[in-house]
């Protein structure tokens, strides 16, 4: 698995004041900020690599092909979630990644959420679809942080518990 965590830290005082000069570093969680809201992008494939823990559940998701958007995709029904989330918008403005790379890293809610939502454990080779967000213009790697998941004729809501 990729690892996306791993960010380079600009200067020494970003380190804690390391007066060596060099510079250091650092894993992190990464927060909503390195994500375009603004363009959220559908995927569709296979499940790979699936890693059902804590902090979050991730798989590798093997595009389908041709990658597609759906004909009724904005007319799909959301789950009520407790967050106030624009689902409709977001499915009216999904779109393909501009990037061609074959597999994503897909990145969902903590274990507990999921919990919550009963979703059921995915296994390697499920087939599933993800609404969500990428690093903004695409840069770095292939990640998608997943706003809704579409797992066997289902819609689970990611950002907040069910209503």
């Amino acid at each position: 698995m990729i690892h996306r965590r791993l960010f380079v830290c600009a200067t020494a005082g970003a380190v804690g004041g390391a007066a060596s000069g060099l510079h250091g570093l650092a894993w992190a969680h990464h927060g909503w900020s390195s994500f375009d809201q603004d363009r959220p992008l559908f995927l569709e494939g296979r499940a790979q690599g699936v890693k059902w823990r804590n902090p979050h559940v991730e798989f590798t998701l093997e595009l389908s092909s041709p990658l597609r958007l759906p004909a009724d995709l904005a007319q799909r029904s959301l789950p009520a979630q407790s967050a106030q989330v624009d689902g409709r918008a977001l499915l009216a403005k999904a779109s393909l990644p501009n990037r061609r790379d074959p597999r994503w890293e897909i990145e969902l809610a903590p274990l507990s959420r999921l919990e919550q939502w009963k979703v059921p454990p995915m296994s390697n080779g499920a087939s599933v679809a993800v609404l969500g967000f990428g690093f903004a213009g695409e840069k770095g790697e292939p990640l998608l942080r997943a706003e809704y998941l579409f797992l066997d004729g289902k819609t689970y809501g990611l950002r907040s518990a069910p209503v």
